[in-house]
């Protein structure tokens, strides 16, 4: 009777509680409520002043600013050739290495060093992958060859307009599909084969149809890091003819550069879209919600071999979903603004402002990753091909997780996503904005058609932040 009773008082101010919580379910002092309204009204606020100030003042601020800096032009060929070099010893690595992928280097290097850690340093740097891209120097090996000994100095074939983006959307679909879905994307060997697969499919195609209209078009990765380096503030221009050799560096606001790139084609805004479904399928498909609509209990998780199909139907869902919102979303508006007649233009140029959202769900979702598999990823380059060696002293150490236990570092390492999440939405209705009064004179009809995309960023912002915040199972 003893503890009968006391535990009888206890039951009786019983309160539901999570049974379980995972690496997203952080439990911050502040509910996590209020920081999905705070970021969906700062969204809000952003478009409301754009709003109101003047036009011109809106493109003064964003105007393009000189910078008295040069460099010497990068020889791209010599840094490719560097880079598809390194490209080979990691398919090495990957092949006779250690089995682990967290001490081989090739699954540390594509999955956190180079489409986490090259993305960012896009939007930061420019086009970094444009110097680094590995397979320049080979192909010119290749056409070099080619004119030499077979006298066939053009491509055999032009790249047809009608093909668009849409090499670059079945690339980057079957890309998303190997990372989110495929059993095992960062076994060492499996990840090699599939790297030396599209290797070997892209030198043919840029031997079909030439460099750079492969780069531009064709190659999904090319595309994107291309499109993404056009979110960077700085913006090198082509040598001046009286100092040939030489680049100058121009500041932009960030994002500036999409203002002045062309509407983009049909094929091209899906191609964007399939971006940001694929950061955002990645963020849903662990959660406890998407489990549940499958009737999978996710404190068990079967593991990918059961999830395979719904996964793979999940992803086209989320790409499919986005792509109709974003149709309907930009019809209302041109309907609004009586803009009818410039709907196919205005889904073009529009597409161009969903990629800070896409930059800023890819900073968000893979910050931890990057925090913690970067350091896994400079141990594997001590020991690289699983030899014993100790090249950089570091045999011995691991990586230090620490401070994902501390409750100061995770809020600030919260703090960091949200603002990604929300700064990502705030550059994408500025641009939104920027586009919308060069094309459209009228200032009220401006306004007018920027509403339904507003209230869909400012939506989308709430499901972000409710992504980062939920707690995942696996």
């Amino acid at each position: 009777m003893r503890w009968l009773i006391p535990a009888l008082a206890v039951g009786a101010f019983a309160s539901p509680a999570l049974a379980h919580t995972s690496e997203r379910g952080i439990v911050m002092l502040l509910p996590t409520g209020y920081y999905m309204a705070g970021g969906a009204l700062a969204v809000a606020a952003s478009f409301l002043v754009l709003m109101f100030l003047p036009q011109s003042l809106v493109r003064t601020w964003a105007a393009r600013r000189d910078m008295a800096v040069d460099r010497v032009a990068t020889p791209t060929t010599a840094a490719s050739a560097v880079a598809c070099g390194f490209l080979v010893f990691l398919l090495l690595a990957g092949w006779i290495g250690n089995t682990d992928p967290l001490r081989n280097p090739l699954p540390l290097t594509v999955w956190t060093l180079w489409w986490i850690g090259l993305t960012l340093a896009q939007a930061v740097l420019g086009d970094v992958w444009a110097v680094l891209n590995p397979w320049r120097a080979p192909y010119r090996m290749l056409r070099w060859l080619l004119a030499r000994f077979a006298g066939m100095t053009d491509p055999p074939w032009a790249y047809p307009a009608s093909a668009g983006y849409w090499p670059a959307v079945a690339g980057f679909l079957g890309f998303a599909w190997f990372e989110l879905v495929d059993l095992a994307p960062d076994n060492p060997s499996r990840l090699a084969l599939v790297t030396a697969a599209y290797t070997g499919v892209t030198l043919i195609a840029m031997a079909l149809f030439g460099e750079r209209a492969w780069l531009e078009r064709g190659e999904c990765f090319s595309v994107f890091f291309g499109l993404v380096a056009r979110l960077s503030p700085l913006a090198w221009t082509a040598p001046d003819p009286t100092h040939p050799g030489r680049w100058r560096l121009r500041l932009d606001f960030p994002g500036a550069a999409l203002i002045r790139f062309e509407p983009l084609p049909a094929s091209g805004v899906l191609f964007v879209l399939l971006t940001l479904a694929t950061v955002s399928f990645d963020g849903l498909n662990k959660t406890f919600w998407w489990l549940g609509l499958g009737g999978i209990n996710p404190l068990e998780f079967p593991g990918r071999s059961a999830v395979m199909t719904r996964n793979s139907v999940g992803l086209l869902m989320a790409w499919a979903t986005l792509a109709a919102l974003y149709g309907l979303t930009v019809a209302l508006g041109a309907r609004l603004a009586r803009r009818g007649p410039a709907l196919a233009n205005d889904l073009g140029a529009f597409a161009l402002s969903i990629l800070p959202i896409s930059l800023g769900y890819h900073a968000a979702h893979y910050l931890t990753v990057l925090l913690v598999n970067g350091q896994y990823a400079v141990l594997a380059f001590n020991d690289p091909l699983g030899q014993g060696w100790n090249l950089f002293g570091l045999a011995g150490q691991y990586p230090k997780v620490s401070f994902l236990s501390d409750f100061h570092t995770v809020a600030v390492i919260w703090a960091a996503q949200a603002a990604c999440i929300v700064l990502g939405h705030i550059v994408a209705v500025l641009i939104a904005h920027l586009i919308t009064i060069d094309r459209c004179r009228d200032a009220r009809a401006a306004v007018v058609s920027q509403l339904p995309l507003a209230a869909v960023m400012v939506a989308y912002t709430w499901f972000g932040l409710w992504l980062l915040a939920t707690p995942i199972a696996g």
